[in-house]
């Protein structure tokens, strides 16, 4: 599915679920795109739960740009997406989010395309080696309840517990959260259970069953 913006086209990649309850749309950081392991792991991981998802290429990304540049603009062709999926997928409640930059626009976004909560997959809260530069306004300011899953090695830095409704920080990953996926995943399907609809009647089809591997400890605290 594509959708036209302000920007330049954006790319939407549905995978949908029989009787799905809610509807978990995802994207990417700058540079990277929608098939990161853990926007995949994710994926299979939300469908296990009855979620229908829905993965965004940005349309920065399609036009070859590394970076979203101006906020404001980022956001708009964001809402325009989303009031396209919105209208293809009516009555579904909704959870947003994404990776780095994608869990940004996610925070920024929430309220104003009625968003239940957010997903915030590697949030960089600040640059590299610069912590003076917080961006965590950005979850403070999402208006909706926001899990941050972020490793303990990443450069970009782990937000506070207090800035999120949970905060699930995993030992030994990095930005990229590469290491274990799986558990990335999971973290997130047994989250957005909570903010789903009850099953859509008249459509029992089954299900893809999520990939699960052995899950690592985790740390974090919530409220």
């Amino acid at each position: 599915m594509e959708v036209m913006t302000p920007r330049g086209p954006a790319l939407v990649e549905i995978d949908e679920v029989p009787g799905a309850r809610l509807l978990l749309v995802l994207t990417h950081g700058s540079a990277g795109g929608v098939d990161a392991p853990d926007l995949l792991a994710v994926r299979d991981a939300a469908m296990g739960v009855g979620a229908s998802v829905a993965r965004v290429t940005q349309a920065f990304r399609l036009a070859g740009a590394r970076a979203p540049g101006s906020p404001a603009r980022q956001d708009e062709a964001w809402e325009i997406v989303l009031s396209e999926l919105r209208a293809r997928l009516p009555g579904l409640p909704l959870v947003q989010g994404g990776r780095s930059n994608g869990a940004r626009v996610a925070c920024r976004t929430a309220k104003a395309v009625g968003a239940e909560a957010v997903v915030a997959l590697a949030f960089p809260l600040h640059p590299p080696g610069k912590p003076e530069r917080s961006r965590a306004g950005e979850l403070r300011g999402a208006g909706v309840d926001v899990l941050v899953v972020n490793g303990d090695r990443d450069p970009f830095g782990v937000p506070d517990a207090a800035d999120a409704a949970r905060l699930v920080v995993l030992p030994g990953e990095g930005h990229d959260l590469k290491k274990d996926p799986a558990r990335v995943g999971e973290v997130v399907a047994e989250w957005i259970t909570r903010y789903g609809g009850p099953p859509r009647q008249g459509n029992t089809g089954r299900r893809r069953r999520p990939r699960v591997a052995q899950a690592a400890p985790t740390s974090g605290s919530g409220r």
